[in-house]
């Protein structure tokens, strides 16, 4: 599988990854209710198989069961991964040195000398980001990570990364922000833009909008727990026309489904989805999202559907 570079380093990445949110989240996916452990190594498994090379977790995911179980799947495959995770900027971190103890955390959860991408979770912080990428700096130098990033930073705040880091001689890697046909803010507020301009990777988290972009869910037919909250009855029937247009491009490419479409979408606009999986079946869909393309007219479609809902 084609692979590219994370921003201007040497880490190498398929153009789609996989999310790890769901191993372990009990509030939002209801983990241990619907599928276990076993489900979510198959999925995996079909993962690593169908040529994606890289896995997204993070230390609040599950309260690090996210991160030990990557841990125990990665220790029993041969494949090359590369492993991302997230320190989350509790307000009782107080200091670089608080990041540098979460980071050996994440390290010692996932059974590892070392990850390839340490992303700091979110701006919102006591500390400032300069503090931040002081510390994340340091990481990086220290030889725990190879690259640095960041995750739900604004425009500004990842100029103000990308120059604080510039300082200590280390590149901004990424920038992971929540970018769907049906989250397009990044695209209008000028973060996308700061990113494409300072080389810095944009990696798309809730690239299928929690399972709405799937097609699966209808007013008849609304998430289950929180999502149905988030994504209610009259919600889901302004999303049907979009889902329409999705199935009819998507048959025009060899019958993808909703989820590659969506998940093209993104690749078409130059980010990195990372969609999550719970099973086997899931973890191909999300793989037939990459290894193909739409033309502009059908990515210009989609733009002009998206923003009737």
């Amino acid at each position: 599988m084609e692979t590219i570079s994370l921003g201007k380093t040497d880490v190498r990445i398929t153009p789609l990854g996989m999310g790890a949110w769901q191993w372990g989240d009990k509030f939002m996916w209801g983990y241990g209710r619907g599928y276990t452990d076993s489900d979510l190594k198959t999925a995996f498994e079909e993962t690593l198989k169908a040529g994606v090379n890289w896995v997204d977790t993070a230390e609040v995911y599950g309260m690090g069961t996210s991160e030990k179980l990557l841990g125990r799947f990665v220790s029993e495959t041969n494949a090359e991964i590369v492993v991302a995770t997230k320190c989350f900027p509790y307000p009782w971190r107080w200091s670089g040195r608080a990041l540098l103890n979460a980071l050996r955390g994440s390290l010692k959860r996932l059974g590892l000398e070392r990850v390839d991408l340490y992303q700091i979770h979110q701006p919102y912080s006591l500390v400032s980001v300069e503090s931040w990428m002081d510390a994340m700096a340091e990481a990086a130098k220290s030889g725990l990570t190879r690259a640095v990033g960041v995750s739900n930073y604004s425009a500004e705040q990842t100029r103000r990364a990308h120059e604080r880091l510039a300082k200590h001689g280390v590149t901004l890697a990424s920038n992971q922000i929540q970018h769907s046909l049906l989250h397009r803010r990044p695209e209008r507020n000028g973060t996308i833009a700061a990113c494409h301009e300072l080389a810095v990777t944009v990696i798309a988290y809730s690239p299928i909008a929690k399972g709405v972009l799937s097609g699966k869910y209808t007013p008849e037919n609304v998430p289950p727990g929180l999502r149905g909250r988030m994504y209610n009855r009259e919600y889901l029937a302004k999303v049907q026309p979009l889902i329409g247009l999705m199935k009819e491009i998507g048959q025009a490419h060899g019958a993808k489904t909703p989820t590659q479409v969506a998940l093209n979408w993104l690749i078409c606009k130059g980010a990195v989805p990372i969609p999550g999986a719970k099973n086997a079946r899931q973890a191909q869909d999300n793989a037939g999202g990459m290894g193909w393309r739409m033309s502009e007219a059908e990515v210009r479609a989609l733009d002009e559907a998206s923003e009737r809902v």
